[in-house]
C-alpha cells in the first residue's frame, strides 16, 4: 500500500510539472462571428504563469499589418520568444496577448459596408476572449498595439474607444491615406476596400477635428508612436504627431534607425511590452 501511495504521488506531482511546462504557449483558436457571418481565427499567447489557475492577467491586443493574418506575429514576429524573454527578465509583468485576424477575407480594422470588423472586434472578439481566458477584463488592464495597418487600427481604436484601453502603442502606423501605386483600383479588390476605409477613417483627421471633450478622452490613453527614420510612413506619422501637438495631447515618440521591416517591429515589441505594462499598474 505504501508503495502504491508513493507511485500515486509521483504521478500526481509529475502531472503537475507537465501542466506547468505547457506554458508559455501560443494557441491558434477560432470563434463564430454573427456580425461577420463567418468563422474567425485568432492566436493567443498565454504566459508561463498561466499554469497557476488562481491568477488572472492583463491583456494586450496585438494587431498585424496589411497582407498578413493572425499568425504573422507568431510566425514572423517572434513574439513568443520576445515576450517570454521580456517577462522572464522582469522588464514587464506577464500578460495575455491576443492576435486577431483582420486579413483573411478583407483587410482592415474598420467598419465598412462589406465588413463590419470594428463591430466584431468590440462586440464579439473582446467579450469572447475575456470570458474564455483568465483575463482582467477592465480598461486599466487592457492595452492595444500593432504594426503598419495594425498600427493604424491601434490608433483608430484608441481614439474612438478610449474607454477600453489604458495604453496604445502604434508601430510604423498607417495614420491616414498615402499614395501607393500597388493598391488596386478594382472596387472588388479586398485591399481597395481597405484603402477606401483608410480614407474615411483617417487618424490624423480624427485628432485635427476632435472637440475639447474628445481631446480629453484621447488624452486619457497613454500614447507611444514608434516609427523608423527610413519608413515610407514616416511623414504620415509626423503629420499625426503634429495633430496631437496641435491639440496638446500627450504622447511618447520614438524614431529609431530602420524601415518598414519585421526586424524593426520585433525591436518595437521589446519596448511596447514594458510600456503597456506600466499602464496596467501593479
Amino acid at each position: 500500500m505504501k508503495n502504491l501511495f508513493c507511485v500515486f504521488m509521483f504521478l500526481f506531482l509529475s502531472a503537475g510539472v507537465l501542466a506547468q511546462e505547457n506554458y508559455p504557449a501560443v494557441l491558434e483558436c477560432e470563434m463564430e462571428s454573427e456580425i461577420l457571418g463567418t468563422t474567425k481565427k485568432y492566436c493567443i499567447y498565454l504566459p508561463a504563469g498561466y499554469g497557476d489557475e488562481s491568477r488572472s492577467f492583463p491583456v494586450l491586443y496585438l494587431l498585424h499589418g496589411l497582407t498578413d493574418t493572425h499568425t504573422a506575429w507568431r510566425d514572423r514576429g517572434n513574439m513568443k520568444e520576445i515576450a517570454t524573454a521580456v517577462f522572464g527578465e522582469g522588464k514587464a509583468q506577464e500578460m495575455i496577448i491576443v492576435m486577431p485576424d483582420a486579413g483573411t477575407t478583407y483587410d482592415g480594422y474598420f467598419n465598412c459596408p462589406e465588413w463590419r470588423y470594428e463591430d466584431y472586434f468590440f462586440k464579439e472578439l473582446v467579450p469572447h476572449v475575456e470570458s474564455k481566458y483568465r483575463i482582467m477584463a477592465d480598461r486599466q488592464h487592457r492595452a492595444i498595439a500593432g504594426l503598419s495597418m495594425g498600427g493604424g487600427g491601434t490608433t483608430w481604436y484608441a481614439i474612438n474607444h478610449s474607454d477600453m484601453f489604458s495604453s496604445a502603442y502604434a508601430m510604423s502606423a498607417l495614420m491616414g491615406m498615402v499614395e501607393n501605386s500597388w493598391i488596386s483600383n478594382n472596387p472588388d479588390d479586398r485591399r481597395a476596400v481597405f484603402m477606401r476605409s483608410a480614407v474615411e477613417n483617417s487618424n490624423i483627421a480624427a485628432v485635427e477635428n476632435a472637440t475639447p471633450e474628445q481631446c480629453a478622452a484621447i488624452a486619457s490613453v497613454r500614447w507611444f508612436i514608434d516609427v523608423g527614420d527610413d519608413d515610407f510612413l514616416f511623414d504620415n506619422n509626423m503629420d499625426f504627431i503634429k495633430a496631437m501637438r496641435g491639440k496638446r495631447i500627450p504622447y511618447q515618440l520614438r524614431v529609431r534607425e530602420g524601415g518598414h521591416t519585421w526586424h524593426y517591429w520585433q525591436e518595437a515589441l521589446r519596448i511596447a511590452l514594458p510600456f503597456v505594462s506600466e499602464g496596467f499598474g501593479k
